[in-house]
């Protein structure tokens, strides 16, 4: 038997510093909080008080995400208070095209050896999109890997939980031929594509280059934060002939809106009907990707799709452009 002394620090894991941290988080976290969270931070579970008195049949409606390889681009800028807000953006907006509202959230920080600093960024990103969409951040895990992760890397991941009355979900059930889609534009590639961006961009780039396309370096760029599109569909979901939402991540504009068409409907979309930003115009030219693969890939500048009837359309985009939110009619269900 070896006299030598393990410990848990020795080992990469350091539990004060765990600590640390869940101390250094509080107060950001705290101002997520609302009448209805019972428990501060630290305890076993995240405790939530829900008054569903005013619906007939509540249904929870949730979500779980991860940021993928967008991380990557963080770590290589060294900026860490981004990519929090991308994971809640992203997860209140695939529960909102749902008609959720939500509620809160839960998140999960993996790393090889806990840094103080870059912790303490990503919760406070977490907490700042939780406070932007009204959504309590109730709980969260933290844990050291030595072993999984090398130097400087980290892994996220976050889960949210919304309500809907049973009578309001959007499923798009009620789309029909000769809808129109209206597309919201994104804020760049949001999170999604960013293994195929990454090996384009940085065989030709370095994270700080500008090329001339661009008005902001490369690494900015890539890391302009997932838009959150809850105001704008709260706004909307109630008006009759908005059929339905589809918020574009993985899979590009056809693969997640004909998620929600009923059997025997498809989509024909105008790619020439929208300016595409200069990201994915500098992604294509440089790696010569295919057009097939961007479309398949990437949001190509449109994080949102309302289809809506024809005699709605109107109305759909007065609202939007009152509060200054530009629109494009992409195309039709056929």
């Amino acid at each position: 038997m070896s006299d030598k002394k393990f410990t848990y620090k020795d080992s990469g894991v350091d539990i004060k510093a765990g600590e640390e941290l869940v101390n250094s988080i509080k107060d950001v976290v705290k101002e997520t909080h609302n009448a209805n969270v019972v428990s501060n931070i630290g305890g076993f579970g995240g405790l939530f008080s829900a008054d569903f008195g005013s619906m007939k049949n509540p249904v929870l409606v949730s979500s779980v995400d991860g940021v993928g390889t967008k991380l990557i681009v963080a770590f290589k800028a060294g900026v860490y208070d981004t990519v929090g807000q991308d994971l809640v953006n992203h997860c209140v907006n695939d529960i909102a095209v749902c008609g959720a509202k939500p509620l809160f959230f839960l998140d999960y920080f993996s790393t090889g050896k806990l840094e103080q600093q870059v912790g303490f960024d990503v919760v406070k990103g977490f907490a700042k999109a939780c406070k932007e969409n009204g959504v309590a951040l109730i709980g969260g895990e933290t844990a050291e890997m030595p072993d999984i992760y090398d130097k400087g890397e980290f892994d996220l991941a976050g889960t949210i939980v919304g309500v809907v009355d049973k009578d309001q979900l959007i499923t798009g059930d009620k789309i029909k031929k000769g809808d129109l889609l209206i597309g919201l534009k994104s804020s760049g590639l949001h999170t999604n594509g960013y293994s195929l961006a990454r090996n384009v961009l940085f065989s030709e780039f370095d994270v700080n280059d500008q090329p001339e396309e661009l008005e902001k370096t490369i690494g900015e760029e890539l890391l302009q934060v997932h838009r959150s599109y809850l105001d704008i569909i709260s706004k909307l979901k109630d008006v009759d002939g908005v059929h339905g939402f589809s918020h574009i991540t993985g899979g590009g504009i056809v693969g997640n809106t004909k998620r929600i068409l009923p059997d025997g409907l498809k989509l024909d979309v105008n790619w020439e009907s929208w300016e595409r930003p200069d990201i994915f115009k500098l992604i294509q030219k440089t790696g010569n990707v295919p057009e097939e693969d961007m479309r398949a890939t990437f949001n190509l500048g449109i994080g949102l799709i309302i289809v809506v009837s024809r005699e709605a359309v109107d109305k759909v985009e007065k609202l939007c452009n009152e509060i200054e939110e530009e629109v494009f009619r992409i195309g039709v269900v056929s």
